[in-house]
């Protein structure tokens, strides 16, 4: 072999150049593709105090699920807005028996609620 250019190689090595099928001259990558990752969307918005602040934040995180399922509505968190470091979740996420994770808000009184309508409860909500 005497061009070595890298289009000629490539086709050497796959075997065109010595009577074999002709295969691509484009392999497929060596390394997979990685896993889609959660990104964070900030909404800014007023309200005269915390607790009013905090059910906004809940009403809008659940409009927002409700148009676009892929939300991960667990993830939502709530932070006044020039100090983002004091997040807090806004949705309990406690884990189930069968996996789901409760969708109530963080603090909840009472049991732990699957996400949907008829979803499983569970937890010791009614002991004192």
């Amino acid at each position: 072999m005497r061009d070595n250019r890298p289009a000629y190689w490539r086709r050497w090595m796959t075997g065109a150049g010595r009577g074999g099928a002709e295969p691509p001259l484009i392999a497929p990558p060596r390394r997979q593709a990685r896993p889609d990752r959660f990104f964070t969307a900030h909404l800014g918005f007023t309200a005269p105090d915390p607790a009013v602040a905090r059910d906004l934040a809940v009403g809008y995180a659940e409009a927002l699920s409700l148009l676009r399922p892929e939300l991960a509505l667990g993830a939502a968190a709530f932070s006044p807005a020039d100090n983002w470091q004091r997040a807090e979740r806004l949705f309990c996420g406690a884990v189930g028996p069968d996996g789901e994770r409760c969708a109530d808000v963080a603090d909840h009184p009472g049991f732990h609620h699957a996400p949907g309508p008829g979803g499983l409860g569970w937890g010791d909500g009614d002991r004192g």
